[in-house]
C-alpha cells in the first residue's frame, strides 16, 4: 500500500470509533502491537528530541525502501509511534519526502492530544523526514 492509502485506512479506522475514549484505547492497542526494541538499540542518537516521553526511532534501508523501528517508555507515545511506523516503514524515500500529514487533522489527533504530546507527534514525523532526507543524500 502507498502512504496515502495507509493514511486513509487509518482515518477510516478512527471514524468507526465513537468517542475519544475509544480512539485513545485504539492508539494504546497500536502501541501494544509494536515490537519492543532491544535495549542496545535504545541509544541517545535514536531518541527523538521534543517528545515529553522517551521515544526511540531507528531507520535502515533495504531494497531501496526505508524501514523504521520505534519504541517508547510510555504507552500513548508508543501507540503514536506504531501508527507512524505503520504508515512510513517499507516505503520508498521519495514517497516519504513528498507525503503530507493531513491524516492527523482528519483523525483529529491534534485535538485529542495534549499540546506536549502533539509536539511529540510532530517531532516524530520530522525525524522520519530527516531520516528520509539523509538516506536520499546517500544515494
Amino acid at each position: 500500500m502507498t502512504i496515502p492509502e495507509i493514511q486513509q485506512y487509518l482515518v477510516n479506522e478512527f471514524q468507526f470509533l465513537d468517542d475519544w475514549q475509544q480512539r485513545y484505547e485504539y492508539v494504546i492497542e497500536l502501541g501494544k502491537s509494536l515490537p519492543e526494541m532491544p535495549p542496545e538499540e535504545k541509544t541517545e542518537d535514536k531518541l527523538i528530541k521534543g517528545c515529553q516521553s522517551q521515544v526511540w526511532l531507528h531507520a535502515y534501508v533495504e531494497d531501496g525502501k526505508l524501514y523504521f523501528e520505534a519504541d517508547a517508555d510510555a504507552i500513548l507515545p508508543k501507540g503514536i509511534a506504531a501508527m507512524l511506523v505503520r504508515i512510513y516503514s517499507g516505503q520508498p524515500v521519495e514517497e516519504i519526502l513528498k507525503s503530507n500529514e493531513e491524516f492527523i487533522e482528519k483523525i483529529g489527533l491534534q485535538e485529542f492530544l495534549s499540546p506536549t504530546r502533539a509536539n511529540g507527534l510532530l517531532a516524530m514525523i520530522k525525524q522520519i523526514k530527516y531520516y528520509a532526507i539523509a538516506y536520499s543524500i546517500k544515494k
